[in-house]
């Protein structure tokens, strides 16, 4: 079987089987296999082997969306340069809005009361967000607040009984300051470019000087100070009818009659100049102090200046700094300011203009809603220095706010103990 074997396979002669016959000491060690010579490997990734479900990314639903910079959210001042105190009325404004539009709406309505189904359709002119039920910010303030069942088996909210004495204590002090209003309107006019302006441009302003709701009629009541006319696009127009040079002196002017230095330090106007002049310290304070006043009268015609000159920015920020000493706390919106740019012949750049008087102003709130204050009108802890009736009551009602919040149901009436004088237990 040998010989058979051997003839049919003539390839395996003796000579190919001397080395296997033949003792050895040691058999000879394999040769390494390489990663790519492994089965395994050659199994996982031969391209007849699809590896489609392997995850190599993550899914978008697991990704962290970036937020992108809103100009609602986007605090208009950096970090380094904020004022706490300036922020925190802004956020105390956005805490109480709902208190103060509410307010502002019923009082004007009939027997100072509406409809809960229509009150929620309101929800700009009571000051609560779309989409949110007004009955869950009526329950935050029980004490001024109510809602009630009627005899028709509807739903109504109104004033309580200690709101409405508030508000005829309200209307106390708006008649004790009707001749300031009234001189605060006329510097308006006074400084205006034509001595006229929409009434409806200060009805809208209205709350930040402190004239009463019904401002279009009670105009009428002083018929020596305004006029109401008619406007070429029909809208009724109010004008200034006697010019009153008492008026005509800023709060920057007078108070520059008191502390000189202090005017001179308010506002800074760097005059830009070579350095080949080689000027010294001094020679540059005097030259920057040239620019510095006098500043241009907001109660002159300084709109007739040629717009990108110094003369013309110095009117313009004379003229926002009274705009703000007229108003009740000394700040104003962006939207406030940006309602009278026709009148007092503002530009589109009064963002930056402020911007470049922090001795004077400060900006406070987002990119889109931001507010300037009258940084000399508040002290140290953000209170103001010179407080007017009206907003001493508005902090007295929002002191009660803060004192006596929600836990309460409809119908019931949370009793609390005040420490104002002349306030009584409800």
């Amino acid at each position: 079987m040998a010989w058979r074997l051997l003839k049919r396979k003539p390839s395996l002669t003796t000579k190919t089987l001397i080395p296997f016959l033949s003792p050895s000491p040691c058999p000879p060690s394999p040769p390494p296999l390489s990663p790519s010579s492994s089965p395994i490997f050659s199994l996982l990734f031969s391209s007849s082997f699809s590896t489609s479900f392997l995850v190599t990314k993550t899914p978008k639903k697991f990704k962290k969306r970036k937020k992108k910079p809103s100009p609602r959210t986007t605090p208009i001042q950096h970090e380094s340069s904020i004022i706490p105190h300036f922020e925190r009325l802004i956020d105390r404004d956005n805490q109480f809005r709902f208190l103060t539009r509410s307010k502002q709406y019923l009082s004007k309505q009939p027997e100072h009361v509406l409809q809960l189904d229509d009150a929620g359709k309101l929800y700009r002119e009571l000051g609560f967000p779309r989409g949110r039920k007004v009955a869950r910010f009526v329950a935050k303030h029980p004490l001024l607040f109510e809602i009630y069942r009627h005899n028709d088996n509807k739903m109504w909210l109104g004033f309580s009984d200690f709101m409405e004495g508030l508000l005829e204590e309200e209307d106390r002090v708006m008649e004790s300051m009707e001749m300031e209003r009234v001189k605060v309107v006329k510097k308006l006019l006074m400084m205006s470019k034509e001595k006229k302006m929409p009434l409806s441009k200060i009805y809208h302003c209205r709350v930040i000087f402190g004239v009463p709701d019904d401002f279009r009629d009670w105009v009428l009541k002083f018929p020596d100070d305004f006029r109401v006319v008619n406007g070429d696009d029909g809208t009724r127009v109010l004008e200034l009818v006697k010019w009153d040079p008492a008026l005509a002196v800023s709060a920057l002017e007078r108070e520059f009659m008191v502390d000189e230095e202090k005017v001179k330090r308010a506002f800074k106007f760097p005059l830009k100049h070579g350095k080949a002049l080689d000027l010294d310290d001094d020679d540059v304070k005097r030259l920057s102090l040239l620019n510095t006043l006098p500043l241009v009268s907001p109660y002159s015609d300084g709109w007739k200046h040629d717009l990108w000159t110094l003369a013309a920015e110095k009117y313009r920020v004379g003229l926002i700094h009274e705009f703000l000493s007229l108003t009740l706390e000394k700040r104003a919106s962006i939207h406030h300011i940006v309602e009278f740019k026709e009148e007092f012949s503002l530009t589109k750049h009064t963002y930056q203009m402020l911007s470049k008087q922090p001795r004077t102003f400060y900006l406070a709130g987002t990119e889109m809603n931001w507010v300037v204050f009258l940084k000399d009108a508040y002290d140290e802890n953000g209170n103001l220095v010179e407080k007017d009736p009206q907003v001493v009551f508005n902090e007295r009602l929002y002191k009660v706010v803060t004192k006596c919040y929600p836990n309460v149901t409809y119908g019931r009436k949370r009793k609390c103990q005040f420490e104002e004088t002349g306030t009584a237990n409800t």
